[in-house]
């Protein structure tokens, strides 16, 4: 891979992009936590919170489904600079307006989506430029997927620790306050960390800018998901955890913590414990994870990570039991992204990075919107206990697809090379750009 722009073994490049991936991670944990204690705080009501959930998950998959080609355009490091600065400002403006006594519940919906559109396109920018920043730094691919995926897991850790601490002590608008914090640093370090870097820069259009360029260039990450049959293959199937996952982290967990657990304590220690437990899953798989089958760690790290949560705290009084499985889990989640990242990097090839990263993104986020909704509804009408046990169950049977699918058989092939039946190559001229991330 070739790298341009800067002198080669500069890190300087590389670590940028990961501290600001870590802080703005950090913040959005921050968010994770507070916005949904805040609508339980205000309301009282777990299907407002499903609501708000909702709001803020929509422009994800949306941004995300029609982003791509214009990531190309614009830039990466301007993409990231900017997303970080509008979610800052969406979030920010929350505690401030309710300070002010002005805080309507259609505004925080207005705020949350407004952050939603803006945030997809910059975790794109910067997650597609590790690629080249990490050739130019001089390490390996699967390292380089694994020391990001390590450091996000950490970041969503130490956010989720401190989001508990801080509405305990200060109540959930302090935490939002804090996040708008992160977003603004995290935008001054890919302004000033990436400059220079020309993979970072506008691309030049092979062709003049149109309506048809645009159309055909998103065509082109469609097309070549669709054609590829282990790409697919997963991002059906994280489409479906992610939107349960959604339900899990926005109302159940929440809920459970308020009325079964310790409060806002408790519900920031056991995402901490998931956090720091998958950070270290991330970490022991880049040290040892490339000597064993990628689809039978995969596999089981996913049964792992998924439907025991969810039946310890349906089933399990007090916080000790979920504690130590949610440690469980969260060793095993720790390990799917490195995977999955090193799959997708190896089995796209550079000009369509952008485009099948968009499209990627958008897929495995599409059920997002309706897992929080789903839950929060599911909650108020037949009760937390029915709650937990039906989205475990679902949890359950998406996990075992790479069990029942012989699409998946491929995962093992680390060449990179596409079958017959997948494009190897895109149909018109194309730009290097992000790969989306699972």
């Amino acid at each position: 891979m070739t790298v341009e722009g800067g002198e080669p073994g500069d890190r300087k490049p590389f670590v940028a992009v990961l501290a600001a991936n870590t802080v703005s991670i950090a913040g959005t944990s921050l968010t994770m936590i507070g916005v949904p204690w805040f609508v339980l705080d205000t309301t009282g009501s777990a299907g407002r919170a499903g609501v708000v959930a909702f709001c803020a998950t929509l422009p994800v998959v949306v941004s995300a489904l029609v982003g791509g080609p214009l990531i190309d355009r614009i830039g990466r490091r301007r993409v990231s600079v900017a997303s970080d600065l509008v979610c800052g400002l969406a979030v920010g403006a929350i505690p401030l307006l309710h300070y002010a006594g002005a805080l309507e519940f259609w505004m925080l919906c207005a705020l949350m989506a407004i952050g939603g559109l803006a945030h997809t396109p910059g975790m794109t920018a910067r997650y597609v430029l590790m690629p080249d920043l990490a050739a130019h730094a001089g390490t390996t691919l699967a390292r380089a997927a694994s020391l990001f995926e390590g450091v996000s897991r950490g970041a969503r850790m130490t956010g989720t620790a401190l989001a508990g601490v801080l509405i305990a002590l200060l109540g959930a608008e302090a935490v939002l306050l804090l996040d708008a914090a992160t977003f603004a640093a995290s935008a001054l370090l890919v302004a000033a960390g990436v400059r220079g870097v020309r993979a970072a820069e506008p691309q030049k259009a092979a062709v003049p800018v149109s309506f048809t360029t645009y159309r055909r260039e998103l065509r082109e990450g469609y097309v070549f998901l669709l054609r590829h049959r282990l790409l697919l293959a997963i991002v059906l199937m994280v489409m479906l955890t992610n939107g349960l996952d959604q339900g899990w982290s926005s109302v159940l967990l929440p809920v459970h913590a308020k009325d079964n657990l310790g409060g806002a304590t408790d519900l920031g220690m056991l995402a901490a414990i998931f956090g720091g437990c998958a950070l270290l899953g991330a970490l022991l798989y880049g040290a040892v994870g490339e000597r064993f089958p990628r689809r039978v760690v995969f596999t089981v790290a996913f049964l792992l990570c998924g439907l025991p949560r969810f039946v310890v705290a349906a089933l399990v009084d007090g916080t000790a039991a979920l504690a130590v499985t949610m440690a469980a889990g969260g060793l095993a989640a720790g390990m799917l992204n490195p995977i999955l990242t090193t799959v997708t990097y190896e089995r796209v090839p550079q000009e369509l990075r952008s485009r099948v990263g968009g499209v990627t993104t958008a897929g495995c986020e599409l059920t997002m919107p309706l897992g929080g909704l789903a839950a929060g509804l599911l909650v108020e009408e037949a009760g937390l206990v029915t709650a937990l046990l039906v989205v475990g169950g679902a949890y359950f049977l998406a996990t075992l697809s790479p069990v029942v699918f012989p699409s998946w058989r491929t995962m093992d092939d680390v060449t990179g090379n596409l079958s017959s039946s997948e494009p190897s190559r895109p149909s018109s001229p194309a730009r290097p750009e992000p790969a989306p991330r699972p």
